[in-house]
């Protein structure tokens, strides 16, 4: 029996299938109709002795084999997509999309500019919000392209390099520091009696920061509220709802018009590592990949050099 080897055009188009997650959207990119690319999914699949996707609604989703399949050959697919790219072949109307995940406050304030900087690149953007853990993932096996990690990547094949370390303060409208005293004066006992709003109810951030600048467990503390979102803790902390420690980057504007003081001022304050990460070797083949990766270092500098 001769075994068949799936064309290079059906492989291209399983990558950017299982990259959209439709086979629309794929269709799009691509430059066929959907049904074209239905029917080259199913011949995949005929060729492969597998199933590729599960449909569930509008949307489909990967089979583990197919993850496995995209890991082997989305690099490569992209290896000789960027030569196209590069000798400026490439048609603008397939301009080249990035899928980009992170969480989804940094993405807010600091890459969604960047994004718009970029619009004129002929690249397009499919922004992805969500945990550390689950965004490498999806890296890993080639459904992102470029990743901000709030964990250092440690998975195979994924590369990483320091993008800026978030600074965390602790916050809250200045009515609360007139009600508890100044920065000198303020204690931890003094702490306990205003409310706290926190991203979980494990206080895994306020914790750390009692530790650190406080030196004792955050216990008995007067929790007011947990909301999973970091802008809307800051948006609720600003209308007085209590106090919470929040990164600089995300409330420096609030700092500045005074909707936001700071109630501590310890000598270090806590700090967390962000991360850039790409699958290993992409910054060298792919010159779209690269783009946004350099942008994002550079606004990190400029934003390092303005605190």
């Amino acid at each position: 029996m001769v075994e068949v080897q799936p064309s290079f055009d059906y492989l291209r188009t399983f990558v950017a299938v299982f990259r959209m997650g439709t086979f629309t959207s794929a269709a799009k990119f691509v430059g066929l109709s959907q049904p074209a690319v239905t029917s080259q999914m199913q011949a995949l699949e005929r060729q492969l002795g597998y199933p590729l996707f599960e449909r569930h609604g509008r949307r489909i989703a990967p089979t583990a084999r197919a993850q496995a399949l995209a890991a082997e050959v989305a690099p490569h697919i992209d290896s000789l997509d960027a030569i196209t790219d590069r000798d400026g072949n490439l048609p603008s109307e397939q301009a080249r999309v990035i899928y980009i995940g992170g969480p989804a406050e940094y993405m807010s304030v600091r890459v969604m500019p960047l994004l718009a900087q970029m619009a004129d690149q002929n690249v397009e953007f499919r922004v992805t919000f969500g945990l550390a853990e689950k965004l490498l993932v999806d890296l890993s096996v080639g459904a992102l392209d470029v990743v901000v990690s709030s964990i250092r990547p440690r998975l195979r094949g994924v590369a990483s390099v320091a993008l800026i370390d978030e600074e965390f303060l602790l916050v809250a409208s200045p009515r609360w520091r007139d009600l508890i005293g100044d920065g000198e004066t303020i204690t931890a006992e003094s702490l306990r009696h205003v409310p706290l709003v926190a991203y979980s109810e494990d206080l895994a951030i306020i914790r750390r920061y009692w530790r650190s600048v406080l030196g004792q467990p955050a216990d008995g503390l007067n929790l007011a509220a947990t909301i999973p979102n970091l802008r809307a803790i800051t948006d609720a902390v600003i209308h007085g709802l209590g106090m919470s420690v929040l990164p600089r980057y995300l409330i420096e504007e609030h700092l500045r018009s005074g909707a936001l003081v700071v109630l501590l001022d310890p000598e270090m304050a806590p700090l967390n590592t962000l991360y850039v990460a790409t699958q290993q070797g992409i910054l060298h083949k792919n010159r779209s990949v690269r783009l946004v990766h350099d942008a994002l270092l550079a606004d990190a500098q400029r934003a390092a050099g303005m605190s």
